[in-house]
């Protein structure tokens, strides 16, 4: 049996922000029935209170074959920042302190574990839309059941300064692709591009 779990939040940025492509979610679903015979989709995505939205996008993904997970944001403060500033009229020191502001977060993770560990079972495949490395033991203990796995995101890196670059595939995924090259495979989102882009 296939199976797809989707991350819709890493998932929707990797593409937006990564590749630059909006995804059509209801022609990913019929790719993953039709090409890659999932039995069933998983899709988990926070909702705001009140965002009619994205209450319509749910609605929408559910009657297209999604099965909705759905999850309420909450807001949590950043750390604020301080840095050292030096006056350059006086030489005097002292720290500024930077308001970073709040994020949401929907947080579900527990679910995509809970469902995947569910149908683990030997010989099934899954298919994970993720570049989060927190699904690194889950992967690894899905793998241990005989359950061959694809991790489906994007291991573009982005020059962010001289020195350095981010990406949306964590570094443990990474590493798990690398070392369990008969179970665990990367499949390139990108590539798919041409598959579910929306219009």
């Amino acid at each position: 049996m296939n199976y797809a779990f989707i991350d819709f939040q890493n998932t929707d940025n990797t593409t937006k922000q990564l590749l630059g492509f909006s995804i059509d979610w209801k022609k990913m679903c019929d790719f993953l029935k039709n090409r890659w015979g999932c039995e069933k989709i998983f899709l988990y995505i926070g909702v705001n209170d009140r965002d009619l939205e994205t209450a319509k996008l749910t609605e929408e993904l559910r009657n297209s074959g999604f099965i909705i997970r759905d999850k309420k944001l909450f807001s949590y403060k950043n750390k604020d920042k301080e840095i050292n500033i030096i006056c350059p009229k006086c030489g005097n020191k002292f720290i500024e302190k930077i308001d970073t502001g709040f994020n949401k977060k929907a947080n579900c993770d527990v679910d995509l574990t809970v469902d995947a560990m569910d149908l683990a079972k030997k010989d099934n495949i899954f298919y994970i839309f993720t570049g989060d490395g927190d699904f690194e033991f889950l992967i690894q203990n899905v793998i241990f059941k005989g359950v061959k796995t694809f991790i489906v995101s994007s291991a573009r890196k982005i020059r962010i300064s001289k020195r350095y670059s981010v990406s949306r595939l964590s570094k443990k995924l990474r590493k798990l692709v690398i070392e369990n090259p008969d179970k665990v495979y990367l499949i390139e989102i990108n590539n798919l591009k041409m598959k579910f882009q929306k219009s």
